[in-house]
């Protein structure tokens, strides 16, 4: 049975903490829904009705878009192991980028990911959970490395090109508003 909080509680902040993967579903009025599973060590809780993820380079830009014309935001969590549990969190959300200045502020509280190109502030106002009794078991076996890999042997304008390719328009054709050449791409802080 589906329950519904204002906020995320000390027992939510657990389960999504100890979730490896999370699913972001984001949608602008016209045009695809998208959903995305996210890994890696991206996601912070900053309070009850705040939470934060890391962005990094990827095939596709698709949140950024939607934000830029209806900042809705949809987070998952599925217990694919233990005991069954769904949990969303649903709000809005707004980009920030490397150039802005809550940048190194925010992006201090992450492990450094190379090619890191946003992160997501979302000010949570419904907390839903629900039983996932129809999730299956499935056993965790280790994050993958491939993506920061990549990354790490990409030189700046090789990234920015590939940024210039993949990520400064949707599917649908929406201009994602990124900053082409300001991610950092190595494994450092920025200063």
């Amino acid at each position: 049975m589906a329950k519904q909080f204002a906020a995320i509680d000390p027992d939510h902040q657990a389960f999504i903490e100890k979730q490896p993967v999370f699913f972001v579903g984001t949608a602008a009025a016209e045009g695809r829904v998208n959903v995305s599973p996210k890994g890696m060590d991206s996601l912070r809780v900053l309070g009850p009705n705040r939470v934060m993820w890391l962005n990094v380079t990827g095939s596709g830009n698709e949140t950024a878009v939607h934000l830029l014309q209806l900042p809705r935001m949809t987070l998952m969590f599925c217990a694919f192991e233990g005991a069954p549990l769904i949990l969303r969190l649903y709000g809005t959300a707004r980009m920030v980028q490397p150039d802005q200045t809550e940048w190194p502020d925010l992006y201090a509280q992450f492990l450094p990911l190379p090619a890191a190109r946003q992160i997501y502030l979302m000010d949570v106002d419904l907390v839903q959970t629900s039983c996932g009794m129809a999730v299956p078991l499935m056993g965790f076996q280790a994050g993958r490395e491939t993506l920061n890999d990549v990354h790490r042997t990409l030189g700046e304008e090789q990234l920015s090109d590939y940024q210039q390719s993949k990520n400064t328009r949707s599917i649908d054709g929406f201009p994602t508003g990124l900053l082409i050449g300001k991610m950092p791409i190595a494994e450092t802080r920025p200063s």
